[in-house]
């Protein structure tokens, strides 16, 4: 008669391994969310990207595009997180890396010159340094990076990716709202009291449609052209927003508006519909 005794070690170890099994499954550790990335350069401002096949991972590099000066200009975190200061002689130049956590981390190559000590700690919207072409590059730009445990993933800003990308510049556009106040949204809401048209600086030149009448939002302001009406109506400021409807071949996206269309605050007066002063671009 065959003994039991064997059946029952069998078991054993079938429920061992099982068990085993089960273990590794609890103790495995779940992706981790990413940060809510913002663009790394300041409020308001309109950069334009691209990629090209010799960058690494994938990464995207950005030039202003809003008639202001790319080199010099701040570069932002783009999430809260502990900031590293490093050098590459022959390829990033001057870089910051942001350790988020939970696995991510964010690059920011060819800087001009750093604003934070190594190992400090930076919250979303902080300067960590300036634009410039250190390294191996070819002309002042921002080369920013999205990694999630050691791997380049799409970019992605307020939640959307930025993929596919672009081969060429002036083909996409962003706006940021990274340091903008006003509950972080980086938008601010006005009511205007006529259809505007919307041009590609702040002056009446290069119209690029047209922002309707009503409940609209704008980034920030900039001084430009003088507005006036026959009545002694008059603004210098123009605010940035996007547009409703937009002329063919023209960009509607951080477009300016004469805030002229804000006539309730008087003269030279660039503020919300709370009173909040719009901030500079």
């Amino acid at each position: 008669m065959r003994s039991r005794p064997h059946r029952t070690t069998a078991l054993g170890g079938l429920l061992a391994l099982l068990a085993g099994l089960l273990t590794v499954l609890v103790a495995a550790p779940a992706a981790q969310a990413a940060p809510v990335f913002k663009a790394p350069f300041p409020c308001g401002q309109q950069w334009t990207y691209s990629h090209h096949s010799a960058e690494v991972r994938q990464a995207l590099d950005f030039v202003r595009s809003d008639g202001g000066t790319t080199a010099g200009t701040p570069v932002l975190a783009s999430a809260a997180g502990t900031a590293y200061r490093y050098y590459e002689a022959n390829g990033a130049g001057n870089y910051i890396v942001i350790d988020h956590g939970g696995g991510w981390k964010t690059y920011y190559f060819h800087l001009a010159a750093y604003s934070v000590a190594h190992g400090a700690w930076v919250g979303q919207g902080q300067q960590i340094g300036t634009t410039g072409s250190t390294g191996n590059s070819s002309g002042a730009h921002i080369h920013y990076e999205q990694l999630y445990n050691g791997v380049g993933q799409p970019v992605v800003i307020n939640g959307s990716s930025l993929a596919p990308y672009p081969s060429s510049y002036y083909a996409k556009y962003l706006t940021s709202d990274n340091g903008c106040s006003g509950g972080g949204t980086g938008k601010y809401w006005v009511d205007t009291f006529a259809n505007a048209v919307g041009y590609a600086q702040p002056n009446t030149a290069d119209p690029q449609g047209v922002l309707y009448a009503g409940t609209n939002y704008v980034y920030c302001k900039v001084w430009g052209q003088e507005v006036r009406d026959g009545a002694g109506n008059f603004n210098h400021w123009w605010l940035r927003t996007d547009l409703d409807s937009v002329y063919a071949g023209k960009n509607g996206r951080g477009a300016y508006v004469s805030a002229y269309y804000l006539s309730r605050w008087g003269n030279d007066e660039a503020r919300d519909n709370n009173g909040t002063v719009i901030p500079n671009c």
